[in-house]
């Protein structure tokens, strides 16, 4: 891991369908290298069902990187596979390293439909499951005809797949359809009763075609691509032994490569992130989704938040080598399925709490760095998040002293080490104007605020002690000059 590492989710859902994203980042590469930015998340690359429009979670066809004319597009997107490629070189050429979204769970856009023995089983209750086995009609052939048998060969039916929810003989009804021959895995969440089946044709992983197709995709993914590891989508609904062996053969035969993975296992329950951590055996980090929902609490309570206990029941506070943390993401924002946006105020203090202290591998969100002026629109935190940024790169360093002793008004010191000798303090408030006496160990040191927030500058006395500041429900970075 890179110290003081900052990861860059370069995406959010309603980034303009007009093929321009990989362009855009071949040109924000050098801008996101002076940043600080070490690592970037892009979305998943591949045709999705929409073709041109698709995010990219609803996948049709792994092996088109946007280019085959299929989904009435050639291009993704995001763009072309060229374009892709190219900007992951010049990620790479400055030493960015570049995590590729992986999407297993789920495939749509069959362009053919086969009829299936199935027995239905309730949306939010997948242990109520009718006892008639009945036909059904549905899309479950994947044929890939544009792109013609390149790359590989194998097409997809019935056979691949363990459940639907769509009856093209009956399109009105609302059951999950699991196909004759095949059961729920067991080694998924157990949400809703099991939560294997997600969306769309629900990918049968232990299927021998299937495994060997995901293996082959993933080495020639890495080939074709030369990305640095991947940012691992929906794992509440993929067994999690398959996770554990697909990241296994791809370190073993990228023999001496790190390939950095980080999951989406999206729940607030930390207990269900340790076991799942423990059933991959550390092939994974994961996304730090319980520290998400505490600052979402913080951000709706205002001052009847006790900001002490903003880290509690976090994997930051459980297991912070594993933590990869972030404010917000493409599920949280408004109009998402998953919507649980931070409000604008808590904003700046969240990225405080994850981009300026010793612990975790923080994520910036895409929307909250350029904004987006569409429907929704998102606010651009650029330029306190600039300011961060450059803190964390020259001042997060050396011992980290924490002054959590108030509801409303917390604090913290990064000493500085021998290369870095300049000290950090941050002040944050949840409710009025706060004040914190702080001992640096900086003798008659002075300090300046880099958000511009309180412009008067502070001077340690002859102990390294100062009263330090921050505005009401907001928060005050001081660097030592």
């Amino acid at each position: 891991m890179i110290e003081n590492g900052v990861l860059m989710q370069y995406f959010h859902w309603n980034v303009a369908a007009d093929g321009k994203l990989w362009m855009q980042l071949f040109e924000h590469a050098e801008e996101l290298k002076k940043r600080g930015v070490t690592g970037v998340w892009i979305p998943p690359a591949y045709k999705g069902a929409a073709g041109g429009n698709d995010v990219g979670y609803g996948v049709y066809d792994l092996f088109d990187l946007g280019e085959f004319d299929q989904k009435g597009s050639v291009r993704t997107k995001y763009g072309t596979k060229d374009e892709l490629v190219r900007a992951v070189k010049a990620l790479r050429d400055r030493k960015i390293r570049v995590y590729a979204d992986i999407v297993f769970n789920q495939r749509l856009g069959g362009g053919g439909t086969e009829e299936n023995e199935a027995r239905k089983v309730e949306l939010h209750d997948r242990n109520a499951m009718h006892d008639e086995t009945i036909k059904i009609k549905a899309w479950t052939r994947y044929n890939f005809d544009g792109r013609g048998g390149k790359y590989s060969d194998r097409k997809l039916d019935a056979r691949h797949f363990v459940a639907v929810d769509c009856n093209a003989d009956a399109p009105e009804e609302q059951f999950v359809y699991l196909l004759a021959g095949k059961t729920f895995s067991g080694d998924v969440s157990f949400e809703q009763g099991n939560f294997d089946y997600l969306m769309g044709c629900d990918v049968d992983v232990y299927n021998d075609e299937v495994r060997d197709e995901l293996f082959h995709f993933g080495r020639w993914f890495v080939d074709t691509t030369n990305v640095d590891g991947f940012r691992l989508d929906a794992l509440k609904h993929i067994p999690a032994t398959f996770m554990k062996d697909w990241l296994n053969h791809l370190r073993e035969h990228f023999g001496g490569r790190e390939m950095f993975a980080v999951g989406e296992y999206w729940t607030a329950d930390i207990e269900e992130l340790d076991g799942y951590l423990g059933k991959v055996e550390g092939t994974m980090r994961l996304f730090d989704a319980p520290l998400h929902f505490r600052f979402l609490e913080a951000s709706k309570a205002g001052k009847d938040f006790d900001l002490r206990t903003v880290f509690d029941g976090s994997l930051l506070q459980r297991n912070p080598l594993m933590s990869v943390t972030f404010v917000d993401n493409h599920d949280t924002q408004p109009g998402s399925s998953l919507e649980s946006w931070i409000e604008p105020w808590f904003k700046p203090l969240a990225y405080a709490l994850i981009l300026l202290r010793r612990d975790g591998y923080p994520c910036v969100f895409h929307a909250d760095y350029f904004g987006h002026e569409g429907e929704p629109a998102l606010a651009s935190h650029k330029v306190l998040l600039d300011a961060f940024l450059d803190a964390r790169a020259r001042y997060n360093y050396g011992d980290q002293h924490d002054y959590f002793d108030h509801a409303n008004c917390i604090g913290w010191l990064r000493t500085g080490d021998e290369e870095h000798p300049g000290a950090l303090v941050v002040l944050m408030s949840s409710g009025d104007a706060g004040t914190k006496r702080i001992e640096t160990g900086k003798p008659n040191a002075t300090f300046k605020d880099c958000t511009g927030h309180d412009g008067e500058d502070i001077t340690t006395d002859e102990s390294g002690a100062a009263e330090f500041r921050c505005p009401a429900g907001s928060l005050s970075v001081w660097l030592q000059q």
